[in-house]
């Protein structure tokens, strides 16, 4: 049995063995730190991820109800764009929340969640307050899909970041909560925007949700903490590219690159497809809080499964299925039932990816540079985000209107994720089915 506890590629901290004999993860760290010493638990640790659950829910929560956004934008400041021009904004939002993950990392390393952090909140809570004040779409773009989402980007990685110092064992589950905040933001936010604007206004409404992200991000920035003591190095281009050389880590980075083609296009685009289908407009705005709603049980659930049956083994599985829902469910839907269904389960599938992810890459890295390698893997596949939703309209366009091609090019996408994922699982451990990896 490949056990990733004794000794296989989860601790990955220390050198470890595959299925051939060969060593296939970092150098161990001195011995002044053991992560197999980490307290999984307790009330300090656990006050680290009630902080983290706060920076997912504030960063990762806001960046899943940019459909809403997308839908709102469309039909009243930026009525006159094409649905592609318009997708450019919640794709810059999303891209830049994951481009400077490397750079984010980096200090991180060096010196720690605070100063991020707190940057981070200001950033993220100003860009929103100026977006209550915009109305034309460079304002929108300068405000939201850049302001605010540089400050999202300096809310997530720290939360992701200190997690693998406190946890060892339970560190899938821990991620899982900590990315169970995204679902609730990504529940919350969608029904506050779409109820308070009609109430109060689109500036007032983007303000009391700036005050919401304020205050949560105040009880993130007391609470979030490294176990690490701050260890300023010198910046090095080679710290991001030479775990690409690592192929365990390179697949992992490339099947996380084409399922984050397919991720966000249903998140983006579920409410304006089932508009055209007659679906009323107060039915369709629930689509995004179901669909993060089961989110939230697709981002603690699979994180408990994976750390007693391998985290790769329900990464791949939870991708696979999230593809299948795509072409097999939402495809051929025509009628309110079935998509409503979608929403749901592919909340569950695509959920998954936001607390399996980082956990992955912690499994086959030095916990020492965490920061760096999570932040290169997002940076990366933030490109795949950027030019997702882009991709998405241009097919809707090339399609008449209809949504045939987006489906079928996100369904596609996303299985192309669950096939390089289980190809870096069989490199870590090899064909063997109840190999725990």
């Amino acid at each position: 049995m490949f056990d990733e506890e004794k000794g296989g590629v989860a601790t990955a901290e220390r050198p470890t063995l595959g299925s051939d004999g060969q060593r296939l993860a970092a150098a161990a760290p001195p011995p002044a730190f053991d992560p197999r010493e980490n307290p999984d638990g307790g009330f300090d640790a656990w006050l680290v991820v009630l902080g983290a659950f706060c920076c997912m829910f504030c960063s990762f929560g806001w960046i899943n109800c940019i459909g809403v956004f997308q839908e709102y934008y469309e039909t009243h400041q930026l009525q006159g764009y094409s649905p592609s021009t318009v997708s450019w904004i919640p794709s810059m939002e999303t891209f830049l929340m994951f481009f400077l993950g490397p750079f984010i990392g980096y200090f991180f390393d060096c010196y720690g969640p605070r100063y991020i952090l707190l940057t981070g909140t200001c950033l993220h809570v100003f860009g929103i307050m100026m977006a209550s004040l915009a109305s034309d779409y460079y304002q929108i773009m300068l405000s939201q899909g850049i302001c605010s989402a540089a400050g999202a980007s300096m809310c997530f990685y720290p939360a992701m970041s200190v997690m693998p110092t406190w946890f060892f064992k339970k560190r899938a589950a821990a991620f899982g909560i900590m990315a169970a905040g995204s679902s609730t933001g990504g529940v919350i936010f969608p029904i506050m925007v779409n109820r308070l604007i009609p109430r109060i206004g689109f500036g007032w409404t983007m303000r009391v949700c700036g005050f919401l992200i304020l205050a949560l991000m105040v009880v993130a920035n007391v609470t979030v903490r490294s176990r690490l003591p701050p260890r300023p190095k010198p910046f090095h281009i080679m710290h991001f590219i030479r775990p690409l050389k690592e192929t365990p880590y390179l697949l992992t980075v490339l099947g996380s690159f084409f399922f984050f083609f397919a991720m966000f296009l249903p998140i983006n685009y579920i409410i304006l497809q089932a508009e055209t289908l007659g679906m009323s407009s107060r039915l369709a705005e629930y689509l995004i809080p179901i669909l993060n709603g089961a989110s939230f049980f697709g981002r603690v659930l699979p994180g408990v499964a994976a750390d007693k049956i391998g985290r790769y083994n329900v990464m791949t599985i939870m991708m696979a299925f999230a593809g299948i829902l795509v072409l097999a469910l939402w495809l051929p839907a025509a009628s309110n039932a079935p998509i409503i269904i979608f929403a749901a389960l592919y909340g569950f599938g695509s959920g998954s990816f936001v607390s399996l992810a980082p956990s992955l890459v912690a499994q086959i890295s030095d916990v020492r540079e965490i920061g760096v390698r999570n932040g290169t893997v997002f940076a990366i596949i933030s490109f795949a985000a950027l030019c997702s939703n882009p991709i998405g309209g241009a097919l809707i366009t090339r399609w008449d209107g209809a949504y045939t091609g987006l489906q079928i090019f996100g369904g596609i996408m996303a299985l192309a994720g669950a096939c390089t994922i289980l190809a870096a699982r069989i490199v870590l451990a090899g064909a063997k089915l109840t190999a725990k990896v």
